[in-house]
């Protein structure tokens, strides 16, 4: 059996490949594209959403041809070295179709099963975000950290909305409970950058419900070594992740509304 690679070997490759798509996307993003949808009338997706997958993969098989894959525009490719990519090509696709910031490239690495390295590029705000297991987090190559915040009412905490309508009515009124708490709600439209956002300090919390591996994957694990703590999906479906002088307080906040 071949040795594994390192983890930083794995993050500087899935950068240099963010880095590439989110050049791409920045070029696309002015043209303007009809989508097509998936799960609801508001879930879209589009033929640049599909190239971006396809560059990506073949950019990581150029360097590693034995490895797997699985993206969210359908790649699940089978590999013989312990390591998988986890692709979004496009997260935040409708601010995408907008021409709206928020929209992010995210690329994990796995190696046998457990998230080791990944980076997210946001194209609109020249940012690129990546993280090794335990070697720390970064912004365009410098060392970032989640805030120090200790007050919950203080605390400034982006969420998501699922595509499905009943839901959606759910997690609108599990805000009315949340919100009297904390400082205020941000919407980004992009989980992938919304955990990204955690591990910079731009919000002190974020949480989704319902998020596919590829949504998160990059962005839990920069997250987590920015400092943060993180919730990995559970029976529940959702994922937390907060600066840790918050998190004792948010955590159960959020899990206490019981959004299903």
């Amino acid at each position: 059996m071949s040795p594994r690679p390192a983890p930083a070997d794995l993050r500087d490759l899935a950068r240099r490949v963010a880095a590439d798509i989110a050049d791409y996307l920045r070029e696309e993003v002015v043209v303007g594209h009809a989508p097509d949808t998936k799960s609801s009338s508001t879930d879209f997706v589009t033929a640049i959403d599909r190239e971006s997958e396809r560059r990506i993969v073949e950019a990581i098989t150029e360097v590693r041809p034995d490895d797997a894959f699985m993206g969210e525009e359908g790649t699940d490719t089978p590999g013989t070295t312990g390591v998988r990519w986890v692709i979004d090509p496009i997260d935040g696709t409708t601010n995408f179709v907008h021409a709206h910031p928020g929209f992010s490239v995210s690329i994990a690495a796995e190696v046998d099963g457990r998230v080791v390295a990944g980076a997210v590029a946001d194209p609109m705000h020249d940012e690129l975000f990546d993280a090794a297991l335990g070697e720390g987090a970064r912004c365009n190559g410098r060392p970032i950290t989640a805030t120090a915040e200790t007050e919950l009412s203080r605390a400034l905490v982006a969420t998501g909305f699922s595509y499905d309508p009943d839901r959606r009515v759910r997690q609108a009124e599990a805000l009315m409970t949340i919100l009297p708490r904390i400082a205020d709600i941000r919407r980004m439209g992009s989980a992938a950058t919304d955990l990204c956002g955690v591990a910079i300090g731009r919000v002190d919390g974020s949480f989704e419900i319902g998020l596919s591996h590829w949504d998160l994957a990059a962005g839990a694990l920069i997250a987590a070594e920015a400092g943060a703590v993180v919730r990995w999906p559970g029976e529940d479906g959702m994922t937390i992740a907060a600066a840790p002088g918050v998190a004792a307080e948010l955590i159960p906040l959020i899990e206490s509304v019981g959004i299903v």
